[in-house]
C-alpha cells in the first residue's frame, strides 16, 4: 500500500485578467522542477461548478513533512513563479492539509 504524504498544499488563483491565465499557468508549472514536492499539478478550472466562478487556477502538490513544504517555498523557483504571477492574480487561497 502506498504510503500518503503527510502534507497537501491546495491553492486557488483568480486572474485580473482572463488573458493572463495562460501565463499563470506557465509561472506556476515552473514550482514542479522544484524538487521537494512529491506530486505537483496545475490546473485551469473546469467551472462545472455553477455557484462558483471566482477560481480560475488551481495547484496541488503533496510533501513528505513541514520542512520539505518549507524547502520548497524557500527554493530560488518558488520566487521566480511569484514575481511572475502576483501581478497577474486577483485572488490567492492557499490550504494545508
Amino acid at each position: 500500500m502506498p504510503q500518503r504524504p503527510n502534507i497537501r498544499h491546495v491553492v486557488f488563483f483568480s486572474a485580473k485578467e482572463r488573458a493572463d491565465i495562460p501565463r499563470m499557468i506557465e509561472g506556476l508549472s515552473r514550482l514542479g522542477r522544484i524538487p521537494q514536492a512529491k506530486a505537483f499539478e496545475v490546473r485551469r478550472n473546469t467551472r462545472n461548478d455553477s455557484l462558483s466562478g471566482e477560481v480560475d487556477v488551481i495547484v496541488y502538490a503533496e510533501f513528505a513533512d513541514a520542512d520539505a513544504l518549507a524547502a520548497y517555498k524557500a527554493h530560488p523557483l518558488y520566487q521566480e513563479s511569484i514575481d511572475i504571477v502576483r501581478p497577474l492574480r486577483d485572488l490567492r487561497i492557499a490550504a494545508d492539509f
